[in-house]
C-alpha cells in the first residue's frame, strides 16, 4: 500500500504542476494580445510606479527568456523578460507592476521578503545536493545519508512556503498601484487581476508539489526502515 501511496503522490504533483503551467500560459497569452489604453510600455510603467513610491535606485533591465521576470534584492535590479520589456499589453504591465511590488517590499523592509532572501542559499544547496545524496544513500544502503538528503530537500519546501506570502503581497500591491495610478482602466484591471492570480497559482502549485514530494520521500524512507 505504501508503494501505491507514493506513486499517487507523484501523479498528483505532476498533475498540479501541469495544470498550473497550462493555466498561466493560456491567461498570459490571452492578455498579452490586449494593449493597455494608456499605451505605457512595461518598463515605463515600472519606472512610473517606482518613482511614485519614492524609489529611484532600482535599475530596470531586459532579461533573456520568456516569463523570467524577477526583482533581485541583492543588486536592486528589476529584470523584465523579453516578452515583457518593451510590451504594452495587460500581461506585461501587470507583471512589471508585480515585480515593482517586490522592490517596494524591500524599500519598506518587508520581513517575509528579508526571510526569503536569507533562505535562498539553503534552498539552492538543497536543490543541488538532495538528489545525489539520497541516491548515494540508497546505493550504499546508508540510512543517515538518505535522511540528510531529505533534510536538504526540506530546505526547498521551506523556501517555497516562505515565497507564498511574498508573492501574494507583491500582487496585492501591484493591483492597488495600477488602479490608484490610473495606469489601467477598470476593464483592464480585471485582466491584470486574472494574470496575477494565474501567476500566483504557479507558486501555490510549486509549494504543493514540493510538500507532496517531501511526504513521498519520508514515506519511502519509512518503508526502508
Amino acid at each position: 500500500m505504501e508503494i501505491e501511496f507514493t506513486y499517487i503522490l507523484l501523479i498528483i504533483s505532476i498533475i498540479i504542476s501541469l495544470l498550473a503551467s497550462l493555466f498561466v500560459k493560456i491567461v498570459f497569452k490571452k492578455y498579452d494580445k490586449i494593449g493597455v489604453s494608456s499605451c505605457l510600455l512595461a518598463q515605463d510603467a515600472a519606472e512610473q510606479i517606482l518613482n511614485e513610491n519614492g524609489i529611484y535606485d532600482v535599475t530596470i533591465r531586459r532579461a533573456a527568456g520568456d516569463l523570467t521576470d524577477n526583482y533581485s534584492p541583492a543588486d536592486n535590479t528589476l529584470n523584465l523578460s523579453e516578452s515583457t520589456y518593451g510590451n504594452s499589453s495587460i500581461s506585461a504591465v501587470a507583471v512589471a507592476a508585480h515585480e515593482c511590488g517586490h522592490a517596494i517590499q524591500k524599500n519598506e523592509g518587508y520581513k517575509p521578503l528579508e526571510l526569503r532572501t536569507l533562505s535562498v542559499p539553503m534552498a539552492s544547496l538543497g536543490s543541488k545536493a538532495y538528489y545525489p545524496i539520497i541516491l548515494l544513500g540508497i546505493i550504499l544502503g546508508t540510512e543517515p545519508l538518505i535522511n540528510i538528503g531529505i533534510l536538504l530537500f526540506s530546505f526547498i519546501v521551506i523556501f517555497q512556503l516562505i515565497t507564498l506570502p511574498v508573492e501574494f503581497d507583491a500582487s496585492h500591491r501591484a493591483l492597488k498601484i495600477l488602479s490608484n495610478s490610473n495606469i489601467l482602466d477598470n476593464t483592464e484591471m480585471k485582466g491584470a487581476r486574472l494574470v496575477l492570480t494565474a501567476a500566483a497559482l504557479t507558486y501555490v502549485a510549486a509549494a504543493a508539489t514540493s510538500v507532496l514530494q517531501l511526504i513521498r520521500l519520508l514515506a519511502l524512507s519509512n518503508r526502508r526502515n
